[in-house]
């Protein structure tokens, strides 16, 4: 990780919020705004470590790290944080279909009732954006 473990946690943070916001927007920095007011030291593991850690590597890009996070998601049948990295997979450049593509493979590692329960919460994110998909 080279200079990167020498960041104070304010250079964390901050890398963190630019990250976030790259990703989701305004509306992240929100949602973060509402996690802090409830439990601060979560917000701030959530953008120091998740976001200024973790997803600022340079390794794997964001479109990369979506899809390995889509997954694991429904690998777990976590569906409630699905919505926001479905928006964030649209924001850094996956497409409809290939989120839908996730899905479908995830079925075939994970289970269809994960799958579908996903396919569930990626329909509400489509119809919020008005987005139609091309499937084959």
């Amino acid at each position: 990780m080279g200079n990167e473990d020498r960041l104070t946690n304010a250079e964390r943070y901050e890398r963190g919020m630019k990250t976030l916001v790259e990703m989701v927007g305004e509306e992240g920095a929100q949602t973060i705004g509402n996690i802090g007011a409830f439990f601060p030291d979560m917000a701030h593991q959530i953008v120091s470590f998740g976001f200024g850690d973790l997803y600022s590597r340079k390794t794997l890009d964001l479109k990369q790290r979506e899809i390995i996070t889509i997954t694991s998601l429904i690998t777990q049948g976590a569906t409630e944080q699905l919505p926001f990295h479905v928006h964030a997979a649209l924001n850094v450049g996956l497409t409809p279909e290939e989120i839908l593509e996730i899905v479908l493979h995830c079925a075939g590692y994970a289970g269809f009732p994960k799958a579908c329960g996903a396919l569930n919460v990626v329909s509400e994110v489509f119809k919020a954006r008005n987005i139609t998909p091309v499937t084959a």
